[in-house]
């Protein structure tokens, strides 16, 4: 099971807690991560990457293990640590402004 931790705006939505367990099939990818959340939640279809193209949404970013993964490629390996449950895979809502 791969924790991921939801920012208050998605938690609401999908109608959960802060920690979200999902469960994988394949390799654990940020790809298949938001799939099993899309999956389990369908409130959250279109709020973390686009319906149609399902690039990531720019203002979102993902993070685990004290590193921004948001740049890596949707189908790159997770690290072990998210995969073996020990830590979270933070998804986060970037703040812009001025």
């Amino acid at each position: 099971m791969i924790q991921v931790v939801l920012p208050r705006n998605l938690q609401i939505l999908a109608g959960v807690g802060r920690v979200v367990e999902v469960q994988v099939s394949g390799p654990a990818t940020q790809r298949s991560v938001i799939d099993a959340l899309e999956a389990s939640h369908p409130a959250l279809l279109g709020t973390m990457r686009d319906a149609v193209t399902k690039k990531r949404r720019p203002m979102i970013r993902i993070f685990a293990c004290e590193e921004d993964l948001s740049n890596d490629a949707l189908d790159a390996p997770l690290p072990a640590p998210v995969v073996e449950g020990k830590e979270p895979l933070l998804i986060i809502g970037a703040i812009a402004g001025g």
